[in-house]
């Protein structure tokens, strides 16, 4: 029970410094984390490793600042690991900083996980170790238990939201690459239609040229040879109005598509996609890779939205 309040304690005291950090650089009050409480898992997480890694050397300030480095930087590349893989969007992306590993760590970051290492061990965990451990027994495990309970339904809750991301996210860019694949068959058909109609006008004038050499020589020709240029004529006609007819068809196909598509956009309406957005103001560096296109148009409809 007493390494589950060590766990809340620094959930909690990581949230405050995020909080703080992310609220200073953006100049307005964002509640930082992947669930709704004042804890963040990571830095739990994080801190638990670390004093387990280096319950061995705590006197050793070298080995704290490796231990705890090396523990901490791989929990954190499991973590941004598994959370892409699992929601398709990074909640954190070292990728703009030197020496990083696929944007999940990084040396500058490693080296601060070192860092706050020892600053852990040596100066915060021993007045958190010192009322924890003044805590009786069962007071700590109905603290405990309480708090576990509330963790549990916040990432319940929490988990839903990531879901709704990536199903919105999903949609979005399924949305997007439909309608460009729309553009460019509207391109198609309208480089076709274009063509037709220069095609038509040729033909009307080879038509007119065409009565008027018939005209002509009306007395001269015989009856089948004006019957055989009039059906030729009519032919040519009603083969013109058939292409047009498929044209105007397969536009009308591609219109209907649009207005399917631009239906879908009103996703942002939904509960799902507002339980989405309350995700991504608590992240506001949130990245993706497979839907980058869909997301940036979410984020900026949501600072429309403000």
């Amino acid at each position: 029970m007493q390494w589950v309040l060590f766990f809340f304690c620094y959930c909690l005291i990581g949230w405050i410094w995020e909080c703080f950090y992310v609220s200073v650089r953006k100049r307005e009050w964002v509640n930082r984390g992947f669930l709704h409480g004042p804890v963040l898992p990571i830095y739990g997480s994080g801190a638990l490793i670390v004093l387990l890694c280096t319950i061995s050397v705590r006197d050793q300030i070298g080995l704290i600042f490796l231990f705890g480095m090396v523990g901490a930087t791989l929990l954190e590349y499991v973590t941004g690991a598994c959370m892409e893989r699992l929601f398709r969007v990074r909640y954190w992306d070292y990728s703009h900083l030197p020496l990083n590993v696929h944007g999940y760590i990084c040396l500058p970051v490693s080296l601060g996980w070192g860092a706050f290492s020892v600053f852990l061990v040596q100066g915060i965990h021993v007045p958190v170790e010192t009322l924890v451990l003044g805590i009786p027994d069962r007071m700590a495990e109905i603290v405990a238990v309480v708090c576990s309970s509330v963790f549990a339904v916040d990432f319940t809750l929490s988990f839903g939201e990531a879901m709704d991301l990536r199903d919105l996210l999903a949609r979005l860019t399924d949305s997007n690459e439909k309608i460009h694949r729309l553009q460019k068959r509207l391109e198609v058909v309208s480089a076709f239609a274009e063509e037709g109609v220069l095609q038509y006008q040729a033909r009307r004038e080879a038509r007119r040229l065409s009565r008027k050499e018939f005209l002509e020589g009306i007395m001269e020709r015989q009856r089948e040879n004006r019957r055989i240029m009039l059906v030729e004529l009519m032919e040519k006609v009603n083969e013109y109005m058939e292409a047009g007819q498929e044209k105007r068809e397969e536009l009308q196909k591609v219109k209907a598509q649009i207005e399917q598509e631009w239906k879908n956009i009103g996703a942002l309406t939904n509960r799902s996609a507002r339980r989405s957005a309350r995700l991504l103001h608590r992240n506001p560096n949130t990245v993706s890779k497979k839907y980058a296109e869909a997301l940036k148009q979410v984020q900026e409809m949501l600072k429309k939205k403000k």
